[in-house]
């Protein structure tokens, strides 16, 4: 139980909850958001940044960060899969609670039917929708045979984007560490950028 509210507390600040977690706490992490809805929350793409250029100042190693990384959000989103498969229609009448939001299963569902199963790759980069998309594909009974290509593609699309991202900018941008809370704010800024472009078609429409 400290545990979580450690984890609570630290996800306001991205650069304490990177040093508190180690390679065991992000790992999960990972895991958790692609693989269980009650990680939807979870901070993905500034979490792989931040761990990638902590690891080019010699925190962590960047091949064992995506080693462990890689694997945690593939196996995530099989997880996702079997729960979406397994639980069916039934998610859609679930009600909101606090580790549970309806309104990203839908948006997930609008993208999946327009997109296809690239969508699993696509959704690797959007907040919510990565955590969303792989159940998606469970409920509309996806083979998976085809899950499983964009599961690994996606997968090792984006831990390595992102990690080797903060990684190259740490080590050859010095800037970059110094405003990481700025750059941060830029990566999650271009993260859900699709969103916002979704949504004022919607308003448009």
């Amino acid at each position: 139980m400290n545990i979580i509210t450690e984890l609570f507390e630290k996800l306001t600040n991205i650069k304490e909850l990177v040093i508190w977690a180690g390679y065991s706490g992000i790992t999960l992490m990972v895991f958790a958001e692609t693989g269980l809805l009650i990680g939807f929350f979870l901070p993905g793409d500034s979490l792989l940044f931040t761990a990638g250029l902590f690891a080019s100042q010699g925190m962590f190693n960047i091949y064992i960060l995506n080693l462990l990384l890689i694997p945690a959000a593939i196996i995530g989103d099989a997880v996702g899969y079997y729960i979406g498969k397994k639980s069916g229609e039934a998610l859609y009448a679930r009600e909101d609670s606090r580790f549970f939001k309806k309104k990203y299963l839908l948006q997930t569902k609008e993208f999946y039917e327009k997109y296809g199963g690239i969508t699993i790759v696509l959704a690797r980069f959007m907040p919510f929708a990565r955590t969303f998309a792989p159940v998606v594909a469970g409920i509309g009974m996806m083979k998976y045979k085809n899950f499983a290509f964009y599961n690994f593609t996606g997968g090792i699309l984006w831990v390595t984007s992102m990690t080797w991202l903060g990684y190259l900018l740490g080590a050859t941008v010095p800037a970059v560490a110094k405003n990481l809370e700025l750059t941060i704010i830029l990566i999650i800024f271009i993260s859900i950028l699709p969103g916002i472009i979704k949504y004022l078609q919607v308003r448009k429409k």
